[in-house]
């Protein structure tokens, strides 16, 4: 069986960022993970709805992409709707 090559901006980001895909937006640079349903083992508060996310339900972690570390500071990381996270720049 033959590897795939490595690519080099995937490693770095499942090893220093922990899996967080970088994001530009127009309030700065931000580190987002997937989060699975299950995964997902307690409640969360989106900060876009103000809503409870409920365990088990499929969410994106998002903190600001100049934190160091796979997830940042635990005050950093916030937990997101997937669809409030796609929807911030609408609201503001």
């Amino acid at each position: 069986m033959q590897r795939q090559p490595v690519d080099a901006q995937d490693l770095e980001d499942r090893l220093v960022h922990g899996g967080g895909r970088l994001e530009e937006q127009r309030d700065g640079a931000w580190r987002v993970r997937q989060v699975t349903g299950v995964a997902a083992r307690k409640p969360y508060l989106c900060p876009g709805c103000r809503q409870q996310i409920a365990p088990g339900t499929p969410h994106v972690v998002a903190w600001p992409a100049e934190q160091l570390g796979a997830f940042g500071g635990p005050g950093d990381r916030r937990h997101w709707h997937t669809a409030c996270w796609s929807a911030r720049d609408r609201r503001r």
